[in-house]
């Protein structure tokens, strides 16, 4: 019996494989737009699609960004500033895409750009705190995304959403998880919505990556700040040694954890915007298919277990 769902196992996966593999037609006359190319994902992905012969609009946060990005592309390249916490610059780079691609409309576009910080315990959090991230990773998502939905809808394309491991299961304190998860949220109720469009919409959820996101030394600084800014009877809980043990254990971790190979995750976002028959969800990274994601599966008592053993205590922890 167990040879027989063996067998059928493997020859799903075989024939998912070989399904896989057809790409898209007339790729230098598909227009691609991809936010968040100032470096990490973003800035690879541009790159890639542009050997792979895709038209990209790599938009990007700094003259610095867009200046650097040009001198390593071709001329189907072309690039956008764009701040997505402003409506008028969405606005304005939407306008830009929907002169360049005319009547055929925008093949696709990737929401790469996203921020990590501010991150840390939830009562270290102000309100504004979780706004700004959420200007940024879910609002700046949507913003995007409707801003050029009617050119995607024209060319029957896809809209690729990056979220995160912690889109699936809340793994960190503050808004992080919050703002992924909503990306999961927003991505599932605009891929039904869009179906009968012949839209496809996709979302990459990746693990731990070496990119500007994972960056200990911005996240430590940033744990620094909360600290400094927090009231002292909130500092008191935690004691004073917690902020050195908090950066020591974040830069073990992250050495540790984090992986140098970007294009595990370029390379899902190239098959998302150029397979005949893209995956729905795509898991980059060994830690997202082998930990994070069967860790979501499991009874909340066990993956509380497991992501809280390894924590700081507070000073004034009563368990």
């Amino acid at each position: 019996m167990w040879m027989y769902v063996l067998a059928l196992v493997l020859l799903y996966y075989v024939v998912r494989w070989y399904r896989e593999l057809e790409r898209v037609p007339d790729r230098n006359n598909k227009y691609v737009y991809i936010t968040g190319c100032d470096s990490g994902f973003g800035n690879l992905l541009a790159r890639h699609l542009d050997k792979k012969g895709f038209c990209v609009v790599a938009a990007c946060f700094t003259e610095k960004g867009e200046e650097e990005l040009k001198k390593s592309c071709s001329s189907r390249v072309s690039s956008v500033s764009l701040d997505v916490r402003k409506p008028e610059s969405i606005d304005k780079a939407a306008d830009f895409i929907k002169d360049l691609v005319g009547q055929k409309g925008l093949w696709a576009v990737v929401n790469n750009a996203g921020v990590s910080v501010p991150s840390g315990s939830c009562d270290w959090m102000t309100l504004k705190d979780y706004k700004d991230m959420l200007e940024v990773n879910l609002n700046g998502v949507i913003g995007v995304t409707l801003s050029v939905l009617p050119l995607i809808k024209k060319a029957r394309g896809r809209v690729v959403n990056v979220a995160s491991v912690f889109g699936r299961i809340g793994a960190v304190g503050g808004p992080y998880c919050v703002s992924k998860f909503a990306v999961e949220g927003f991505n599932d109720s605009l891929r039904k919505c869009m179906h009968p469009f012949g839209v496809k919409v996709l979302c990459i959820e990746p693990g731990f990556f070496k990119t500007m996101v994972t960056d200990s030394d911005v996240i430590i600084n940033n744990v620094k700040m909360l600290w400094g800014k927090m009231p002292k009877e909130t500092r008191e809980d935690y004691g004073d040694s917690y902020i050195n043990q908090v950066e020591k254990l974040t830069k073990e971790n992250l050495s540790r954890m984090a992986d140098s190979d970007l294009m595990k995750v370029v390379s899902c976002m190239e098959h998302a915007v150029s397979a005949v028959h893209p995956r729905t969800r795509y898991s980059p990274g060994w830690d997202a298919k082998l930990f994070w994601l069967p860790l979501s599966y499991v009874p909340t008592c066990v993956s509380d277990y497991l992501l809280m053993k390894g924590r700081i205590k507070p000073a004034k922890a009563v368990i």
